[in-house]
């Protein structure tokens, strides 16, 4: 997104169109960017056609049914749904208003104007209509969170491939970003000749080699990209919900791995990719000798990572006649993952709350020297002002000072890589419970 998207989405919250566009070119000034009202209405209209801006649902007034159709007598009255109405059950959700914005962003006005010439400028900008009077748009939240799911995706095509092939994966999202469901198992299909067409002109890929990276992309085992019919020089769609499964799926293996080690890693993956195993097949197969590879499959157990299923021969489940075999549920381990994510933030935050009262009266005295050297130095003071100013704060204080902000940096970027770990699980999660 450019910086006018990003602030608009930043700024939005149940406001008018012109009342945005005019908050918006006038931060840009600030700035020192000078931007005109149709840059940023053209960046508005952009975000709407992407469906990352939406508009209000019409307000109901209570007491209304929204039926104007009488009731019989003797009939049971038709149950009123009392369910807020949806965006997207609005016609015109998505439907960008004729506007006449002319003009640049307004510089703020300066501190030595008067209250009333303030005020009546204020009066004057009121009385202004831009033609989108009871109309207010708000963040699309859920089009932001499937955006997100497409940049995983991206982002592990590219690891696992090259750039070539996530910019023709992100070429295919884009394509299909609009018409595709929020719970659709994966895109609409897409012919070869349109995804070339739509391919960004930086990008200089021949036909035949694209064709080739299509073909290696439906063929790789993620299965990230599937082929759905052969009109048009091909017609391909993104599995969504399969590469969401994947995701999860090298999130589990990397979770087993850092807390268990890789040998235990490798019995997980061959448990995910064999489905049932016994205790002899998985040490023949992940070549770990007999008792390592027990206490590996004892300890996954003992942390529900792995589950044990019975199948008897005999009705009397006598232990010798019945085969004991070890497999992974995909499903219910991430939800188990998604729990412990949520507590691990929980900790988290608690733990950067502590450390902050802890410090709190070192934060409060670096705090007020902070402002006080910025008033001096927008008074203009002399530099032995700002030194001494500098000194109330021993050399002891700055070092347990360096070492809470390291602290609390620590603990920020930690609480932000669970977030990734739980948007991941939850989409994996939702879309599997849409798809069942």
């Amino acid at each position: 997104m450019t910086a006018q998207e990003v602030r608009l989405c930043g700024l939005l919250l149940r406001e008018h169109f012109g009342e945005v566009v005019e908050k918006v070119g006038t931060h840009l000034l600030r700035e020192g960017r000078c931007m005109d009202y149709s840059e940023v209405s053209t960046a508005f209209s952009k975000l709407v056609e992407t469906h990352f801006l939406q508009r209000c649902p019409p307000m109901v007034k209570p007491g209304t049914t929204g039926s104007a159709t009488p009731a019989t007598p003797g009939t049971p009255a038709a149950p009123v749904s009392t369910a807020p109405p949806t965006p997207e059950s609005f016609p015109d959700c998505y439907k960008v208003p004729h506007m006449t914005l002319v003009g640049r962003g307004k510089r703020q006005l300066c501190s030595e104007e008067g209250e009333d010439q303030r005020n009546a400028k204020k009066a004057r900008m009121d009385s202004q209509t831009h033609g989108d009077e009871g109309i207010s748009w708000q963040v699309n939240f859920e089009r932001f969170h499937l955006h997100f799911r497409d940049q995983a995706i991206i982002s592990a095509v590219a690891n696992k491939c090259d750039q070539t092939s996530s910019e023709i994966l992100r070429t295919m999202l884009r394509m299909s970003e609009v018409t595709t469901s929020p719970t659709a198992t994966c895109t609409k299909p897409l012919s070869a000749n349109e995804i070339f067409r739509s391919l960004p002109t930086s990008y200089n890929i021949a036909r035949p080699i694209l064709d080739q990276y299509l073909t290696l992309l439906v063929d790789d085992p993620m299965e990230f990209v599937g082929k759905a019919g052969e009109s048009g020089g091909g017609m391909y769609v993104v599995n969504l919900h399969t590469a969401l499964a994947n995701l999860a799926r090298a999130t589990l293996e990397s979770v087993v791995q850092e807390r268990f080690g890789s040998r235990s890693a490798r019995i997980f993956r061959l448990l995910l990719r064999k489905r049932h195993l016994e205790q002899k097949q998985v040490e023949d197969f992940a070549m770990i000798p007999a008792k390592e590879a027990k206490d590996m499959l004892y300890t996954l157990l003992s942390q529900n990572l792995v589950q044990l299923q019975e199948i008897p021969k005999t009705p009397d489940f006598a232990p010798s006649r019945t085969f004991y075999l070890y497999t992974v549920n995909q499903l219910p381990t991430a939800r188990m993952l998604l729990q412990n994510c949520y507590k691990t933030v929980a900790n988290l935050i608690e733990r950067r709350l502590f450390e902050s009262k802890e410090s709190k009266r070192l934060l409060e005295k670096s705090q007020r020297i902070e402002a006080i050297l910025a008033s001096l130095q927008a008074s203009g003071a002399e530099p032995e002002q700002l030194t001494e100013v500098e000194e109330m704060i021993t050399a002891t204080e700055k070092q347990q000072l360096e070492a809470l902000r390291l602290h609390i940096n620590k603990l920020d970027s930690a609480e932000n890589q669970v977030d990734e770990s739980i948007f991941l699980m939850e989409s994996y999660v939702t879309s599997t419970a849409s798809t069942s």
